[in-house]
C-alpha cells in the first residue's frame, strides 16, 4: 500500500534538500552499500548543472529524484562504467556543448511507489531534453532481479526476458515501458551492485522534436493539451469531466423522491473528490471533476473540484441554478465568483447554466484568465445549443479558449435523467490565428468518445496586443463597468 499524499511538488535540487535526498536514497537503495551522495557532491553538480537536478516532494518531503548531466554523444555511447561516465564523481564530464542528457540516478522512495512518481520523474527529463534541444536522454540502468537467474541464463538473455514480459525487473521493466531502449549491456558498470551482478542496460530516449527550443524545467507553458470527455481520457494537461457525471449512481435510490435521492448520491462526493486527487497525482494531470452534488448545513449545491497534479485542490460551485434543479432537486446557488491558479496559467470554471451570463467570464478573464471550463448536463439539442453559443461567445468576447464536456446517453432508471444530449468542443476567439469558424475542435454529437486538443496561450497574447479587434482593450470604461460585489 503506498503513502497518501496530501500535496506533490516536482522542482528542481537544492542543497537545502540534502538531508531529506540521503535519507530517501538510503531506503530507496537497501541492498547497495553507500548507495547515497555525499553532499559535496550534490553540491559540485548543482552548481555545474543546477536545471538537471530534479526532486519529487511529497507533504514537504524529498522522496524522490532525478539527476542529470550533459554529456557528448560519443561519450555517452562508448563502453564506460558509472565512475568514467561521472569523471571519477566530480562531473567534469559535463559539457554544455553536448547532445547527450545522460541519467547518473533516478530513485523513488519505496513508500511512495504506485503512484507513478517515478514516471513524473523521467517525464521531467523527456521536457528537459526537449527544451534544452539535445538529441537523446542516455541512462545505463540496473537489473537488480538479474541475480536470481544469473545461473542459468546471460545478461543478454535476461533482458530478453524482460522485454518479452517472462521476466519482471523493478527498474527495467518500469524503463521499458517509459519508451526507452536498449542499446547494449555494461559489464563492471556500478561497483558493489550484486543485484545486478555490476551488470547494467544502456538505454535511450530519441528527442523526436530535436529544435530549438531553450525553455527549462518548470517554466509555464503555452501551448497546453485539454482533455474532454465524454467518458475517459489520458496524457493531457487538464481533465475536464461532465456536470453531474455520478448521476447513474442514483438508479438504487429511484425509489425515493428526486430532492432525497440527490442528497444520497451527494454522500459520495467526498469518496469521489480523494480519488480523483489521487488520480490527479499519479497520473500528472489537472482534472476539473465536472460537478456532484453536495450537502452543506442542509442545502444542496451543485460543485466541482480543480484536483491539481501537485495534490491540491479547490472547490466551485454553480451559481446560477436552472428552474428544473430548483423544482426536482432544492439545489442552492453558490455565491462564489473565482479564478484558479495551476501549471498551465490561470483558469476559470462555470457550470452549464452558468455560461449563459456572460458577467461571470467576464469578471475571471479581468483577472487574467485564459482558459474558460464548461462541464454541463443538457437533455435536449435545444439546451445544447444555449451552452454551445453562449460558450462561443465568451470565447470571442474575453479573448480566451472556452472547453465544454457533458454527458450522454440515456438513464431510464433514474428520475429527471432519463435524456442527455451532449457533444464536447473547444471554442477559440474568432480572428486570423484561429479556426474562422471559431471552433478547434469537437466532439462527435451524442458520442461515448475523449477528444483531445492543444491550444496555444501565445496566441491569445498576440490576439489581445494585435487583433483585427480588440474586445478587451476596447471597452468603454467611461460608459460602464462591472465590478463583483463581494
Amino acid at each position: 500500500m503506498h503513502q497518501k499524499i496530501e500535496k506533490v511538488e516536482l522542482r528542481n535540487l537544492q542543497i537545502e534538500d540534502y538531508k531529506q535526498l540521503k535519507k530517501s536514497m538510503i531506503e530507496a537503495y537497501p541492498d547497495m552499500e553507500n548507495s547515497y551522495w555525499d553532499e559535496k557532491h550534490i553540491e559540485k553538480l548543482l552548481k555545474t548543472f543546477p536545471e538537471g537536478q530534479v526532486v519529487i516532494v511529497a507533504d514537504g518531503v524529498v522522496v524522490g529524484s532525478a539527476l542529470s548531466i550533459i554529456v557528448t554523444e560519443k561519450t555517452a555511447y562508448k563502453l564506460h562504467n558509472y565512475k568514467d561516465i561521472t569523471g571519477n564523481y566530480t562531473f567534469s564530464t559535463h559539457d554544455e556543448e553536448g547532445e547527450i542528457l545522460y541519467g547518473i540516478d533516478v530513485f523513488v522512495h519505496p513508500k511512495y511507489r504506485g503512484l507513478r512518481l517515478g514516471r513524473r520523474l523521467y517525464d521531467a527529463r523527456k521536457e528537459l531534453c526537449e527544451q534544452l534541444n539535445l538529441k537523446a536522454i542516455v541512462f545505463a540502468g540496473r537489473i537488480p532481479n538479474y541475480v536470481k537467474h544469473a545461473k542459468e541464463i546471460s545478461p543478454k538473455e535476461y533482458i530478453e526476458k524482460v522485454k518479452k514480459k517472462e521476466i519482471y525487473d523493478p527498474v527495467l521493466s518500469f524503463q521499458l515501458s517509459n519508451d526507452f531502449y536498449p542499446v547494449r549491456v555494461m559489464r563492471n558498470y556500478l561497483q558493489g551492485d550484486r543485484s545486478s551482478q555490476e551488470f547494467a542496460v544502456l538505454l535511450d530516449w530519441n528527442n523526436i522534436y530535436y529544435e530549438e527550443n531553450k525553455k527549462l524545467i518548470n517554466v509555464e507553458k503555452s501551448v497546453i493539451r485539454l482533455g474532454l470527455i465524454q467518458w475517459q481520457m489520458r496524457g493531457s494537461d487538464f481533465a475536464l469531466f461532465p456536470e453531474l457525471f455520478t448521476a447513474p449512481l442514483m438508479a438504487d435510490y429511484n425509489h425515493l423522491s428526486e430532492a432525497e435521492a440527490i442528497k444520497e448520491l451527494a454522500k459520495y462526493t467526498d469518496a469521489i473528490h480523494k480519488k480523483m486527487q489521487e488520480f490527479a497525482i499519479s497520473y500528472n494531470i489537472n482534472i476539473i471533476t465536472g460537478s456532484m452534488p453536495y450537502l452543506e448545513n442542509g442545502h444542496v449545491y451543485n460543485v466541482g473540484f480543480l484536483c491539481r497534479r501537485d495534490g491540491t485542490s479547490e472547490m466551485y460551485r454553480k451559481i446560477h441554478i436552472t428552474p428544473n434543479e430548483v423544482f426536482h432537486w432544492g439545489i442552492t446557488g453558490g455565491d462564489t465568483i473565482q479564478t484558479f491558479d495551476t501549471d498551465c496559467g490561470k483558469i476559470g470554471v462555470v457550470i452549464c447554466y452558468d455560461v449563459e451570463f456572460p458577467e461571470l467570464s467576464r469578471l475571471m478573464a479581468d483577472q487574467g484568465m485564459n482558459i474558460l471550463f464548461v462541464p454541463f448536463l443538457t437533455d435536449t439539442q435545444n439546451g445544447y445549443t444555449r451552452v454551445k453559443h453562449c460558450a462561443q461567445a465568451r470565447a470571442i468576447e474575453n479573448e480566451c479558449y472556452v472547453a465544454v464536456a457533458g454527458c450522454v446517453g440515456n438513464l431510464p432508471k433514474v428520475n429527471n435523467m432519463d435524456i442527455q444530449y451532449a457533444q464536447a468542443a473547444v471554442f477559440t476567439p474568432s480572428d486570423f490565428a484561429f479556426p474562422s469558424n471559431g471552433i478547434k475542435a469537437e466532439a462527435t454529437p451524442n458520442t461515448e468518445m475523449t477528444l483531445i486538443v492543444d491550444v496555444d496561450l501565445d496566441l491569445l497574447k498576440e490576439l489581445h496586443e494585435h487583433g483585427s479587434v480588440q474586445v478587451m482593450k476596447d471597452r468603454r470604461h467611461d460608459l460602464y463597468k462591472l465590478k463583483k460585489l463581494k
